[in-house]
């Protein structure tokens, strides 16, 4: 029996200034997706597989918890009007705003797509209504070793800064 270790790395932005866009990509936009739309566990379930996301493997009661946060937003990542991605977006208390989900289906992965998806989620996080709070004082969010290979340098470039990281040990069975 042997045990995997996940680096976790926490990374934010502290103002709105601090993103460094990527390139633009003609044809890219996000939607807001109704919390009931089927299409948010389909495609994070597809996005997330090839990694080890737990939102994979959720049964339908961890779904029906994750989708009942009231203050969660729901985008999808549209390029040429085809679905490409997803990303979920939460107010906090003291104007944080967590982005708790961000990836493209793994047909859009590798086509230079990622860094402007990303700059269009931060963007609508440091829009979003502040929960407590006058603005948006942090963006933040956390990846891992076990998410896409070029993640944690995509959130870098675009201006995250880290701040925590931890180890996490899974157990093989």
């Amino acid at each position: 029996m042997g045990s995997v270790e996940e680096i976790i790395t926490y990374l934010q932005m502290t103002s709105a200034d601090e993103l460094n866009p990527a390139r633009p990509v003609p044809g890219m936009v996000l939607e807001r997706i109704d919390r009931a739309s089927p299409l948010i566990a389909a495609t994070q379930v597809r996005i997330g597989a090839p990694h080890g996301w737990p939102s994979a493997v959720r049964s339908d009661e961890e779904w029906t918890e994750w989708l009942s946060h009231p203050l969660r937003q729901y985008w999808s990542i549209r390029y040429e009007n085809e679905l490409a991605g997803i990303t979920d977006l939460e107010p906090q208390s003291d104007g944080e705003v967590e982005i708790t989900t961000f990836g493209l289906l793994p047909e859009f992965v590798g086509r230079g797509l990622g860094g402007h998806a990303l700059t269009l989620t931060v963007r609508q996080a440091w829009a979003v209504e502040p929960l407590g709070a006058a603005s948006v004082s942090r963006v933040w969010l956390h990846t891992s070793t076990m998410d896409h290979p070029n993640a944690l340098a995509n959130y870098r470039r675009r201006g995250f800064r880290p701040y925590r990281t931890r180890v996490r040990r899974h157990d093989d069975a």
